[in-house]
């Protein structure tokens, strides 16, 4: 059993992180996908977990006005509860880390309420109200690096 978590750097593998939110979000969630894809996807940095050399789940991080944003945090249903979404995290926080540019820089996302407890794993902490975004509830979590 093996996970491996890599920067997209190719289209294949870009397409590959569109397939796995579109049955992830698209499909299972019921998103919209005019809510699902965005402006953002050329900006922002990717990123691809395999689980024993199988896509597995994805997961982008990219600048704003408030801070570094993480987020579009998908996994194949059937390899949840693997350590996926862990290696997910941990491979986007230390390379947000690593970046030049992130240094006193807020990392917030909006999570959704079932994936709450894995982001409190890594420090994040809840902030403000519960909101619904794309029919999903979430909150807001923040941490500062």
């Amino acid at each position: 059993m093996s996970i491996s978590v890599q920067k997209v750097k190719t289209k294949e593998e870009l397409d590959t992180v569109f397939d796995i939110r579109e049955k992830v979000f698209v499909i299972e969630q019921e998103v919209d996908p005019a809510e699902e894809y965005d402006e953002f996807e050329e900006t922002s940095t990717h990123f691809l977990a395999k689980f024993d050399g199988e896509a597995a789940g994805t997961a982008r991080w990219r600048f704003t006005d408030k801070g570094i944003k993480l987020e579009r945090f998908a996994v194949f249903k059937p390899m949840r509860g693997k350590g996926v979404g862990q290696a997910l995290v941990r491979a986007v926080v230390d390379d947000i880390a690593n970046h030049p540019e992130s240094k006193g820089k807020k990392l917030y996302m909006h999570a959704q309420l079932d994936a709450m407890p894995l982001y409190a794993k890594f420090g994040f902490k809840q902030v403000g109200d519960m909101f619904e975004e794309c029919n999903i509830l979430h909150y807001k979590m923040e941490l500062y690096l």
